[in-house]
């Protein structure tokens, strides 16, 4: 089976470099606007019907060949059972559990005291309101 999509790959690919140069090669329906409005003896808008050439047929048909490549990949892709990637799982499907770290107690530092000691006379909660005695004058 992966000798098959390798070889399905290989055409998909080809197959777009070519398409890309064959639709580069060839000339564009906007030049014949002009021809389109007057000076021309098309009679259409998009030039004359069944003027198709080997460049566009050949251009039809890789296209073909590409949505066709393309739909085969894409089924060979979803029915292979493969390990699931990081957009199945997740970034942190992959990362081991996390190490638990002994933090030490207020009380177990040295020369600090176990409680927090509020301020004398003051709030410790900013935004309350002072006291009165607190409040310069």
């Amino acid at each position: 089976m992966a000798i098959l999509e390798s070889l399905l790959l290989l055409v998909h690919i080809g197959v777009a470099v070519t398409l890309c140069g064959l639709v580069l090669l060839q000339h564009g329906k906007g030049a014949d606007m002009g021809a389109a409005f007057g000076s021309g003896s098309s009679g259409s808008l998009f030039g004359a019907s069944g003027s198709a050439n080997f460049l566009s047929r050949s251009t039809a048909v890789l296209a073909a060949v590409f949505f066709i490549t393309s739909l085969a990949l894409t089924y060979i892709g979803s029915t292979k059972s493969a390990p699931k990637n990081v957009m199945q799982q997740g970034v942190m499907g992959n990362t081991p559990p996390a190490k638990t770290v002994d933090v030490p107690t207020p009380a177990a530092l040295p020369g600090m005291p176990a409680t927090p000691v509020a301020p004398a006379g003051g709030s410790t909660v900013p935004g309350t309101p002072a006291k009165a005695a607190d409040v310069p004058k």
